[in-house]
């Protein structure tokens, strides 16, 4: 029983995040646009509104058991498709310092969640 509600603690957490986050995409995409890699420069735009509003439904999506398996797979490939972005914050100062985070928490923390 307490496997049960942890699993769905845990879902409820995981949703917000990605709700959460998914919103943020439209609130401050500036801040998103910065850690774009240049060869992506021209539909930059584009792809944190996309980005931000396919988090947001896949989030949402998490709270639904008959959709709990879709989503996670979707989420598993959005988190493919955006690692260019983290692996491009990583290892370079120029966004990092645009959106105020140290090398060690784009390196070391960000990089592998």
């Amino acid at each position: 029983m307490k496997i049960n509600i942890l699993n769905k603690i845990t879902i409820l957490i995981m949703s917000g995040f990605y709700i959460n986050v998914g919103i943020k995409h439209f609130i401050d995409p500036i801040w998103f646009l910065h850690i774009i890699p240049p060869y992506l420069t021209g539909i930059a735009l584009e792809l944190v509104y996309i980005s931000g509003l396919i988090e947001i439904l896949l989030g949402a999506l998490l709270l639904f058991p008959k959709y709990r398996r879709v989503s996670s797979y979707g989420i598993i490939l959005l988190l493919i498709a955006v690692y260019p972005a983290n692996i491009y914050l990583a290892f370079n100062e120029k966004p990092q310092e645009l959106i105020g985070i140290s090398s060690f928490v784009a390196s070391w923390i960000r990089l592998p969640i």
